[in-house]
């Protein structure tokens, strides 16, 4: 019997990468100390809920389905999780001294795509944890967007959305990381300058993501104007200069003491006369 078999309903990714795997032990039980976490381990927060209703069926039922874990390559003895961190968290909760493990031989590459593809058909990453594993397959390991997708078994598009997650900033992230706010929504403030005061709107307000949209698009087309702060020197000379025209002058000087000088006429008489101005006097 394959102990990797494919469950109903995983995709392409994982059925690939289980028949890639070459098992050393099947039916092995490790002491829980002897198992360490993995550095690729692309998930990092775990729902408290969760956790504490895993370990209370540990304890009525036992681990029902073993852990994969490889030899660790930085200490010796010991065996480094490749999937299953979570039910290794709620045994040792559950008071167990062992923990019923596969051993496989996998590199890091191999590693790291059976914890993304386990976790994301489990559904168990939160959407930056999981852009953030895309990202490491590309940067670490070469992958492109197209070969991730194909991978996972998911669209580019989703992939793409994935990834510019993470150009949002640090405070938007957290909101995410912490399910403040949900992917959907995070996606439509991508690029957003006020991304975070839009972020936090949402939240109060508890808006949808058709509603977000909405309130993004109004702050698209009703920019806040910049105030110009003039000089008392420069407010002066638009207003003698005014005196002597008869008509209204503007003065735009910038930091560095260039700009320009506009002149708002209402009629013919006005430009004729600011025109005959300037003759006589150059």
């Amino acid at each position: 019997m394959n102990p990797f078999k494919s469950k109903k309903g995983l995709g392409r990714g994982l059925s690939s990468l289980i028949g890639d795997i070459k098992s050393t032990s099947t039916n092995n039980k490790l002491l829980i100390s002897d198992v360490v976490r993995s550095k690729l381990q692309p998930r990092k927060n775990f729902d408290k809920q969760y956790l504490e209703d895993l370990t209370n069926s540990i304890k009525e039922r036992g681990v029902v389905q073993p852990i994969i874990v490889r030899k660790s390559k930085d200490i010796s003895g010991k065996y480094e999780i490749i999937a299953g961190e979570r039910r290794w968290l709620a045994s040792q909760n559950a008071g167990l001294n062992e923990i019923p493990s596969i051993i496989i031989e996998a590199d890091d590459l191999k590693s790291l795509e059976f914890a993304i593809v386990e976790n994301v058909q489990r559904h168990d990453l939160n959407p930056i944890e999981e852009a953030n594993g895309y990202k490491k397959l590309m940067k670490d390991f070469g992958y492109d967007q197209d070969k991730v997708a194909k991978f996972i078994g998911k669209s580019r598009a989703h992939i793409a959305n994935c990834l510019r997650l993470l150009t949002l900033p640090d405070n938007v992230i957290q909101l995410v990381e912490t399910n403040k706010l949900s992917q959907g929504h995070a996606k439509i403030l991508v690029g957003l300058e006020n991304c975070f005061v839009i972020a936090k709107k949402i939240i109060d307000k508890k808006l949808s993501v058709r509603q977000s949209e909405n309130l993004v698009r109004l702050f698209k087309n009703n920019p806040k104007r910049k105030i110009s702060s003039k000089s008392a020197n420069i407010k002066d000379l638009e207003n003698i200069l005014k005196d002597k025209l008869g008509i209204r002058v503007l003065i735009n000087n910038k930091k560095n003491n260039r700009g320009s000088i506009s002149f708002e006429y209402k009629d013919l008489d006005q430009l004729n006369r600011l025109i005959e101005i300037i003759k006589s006097n150059y």
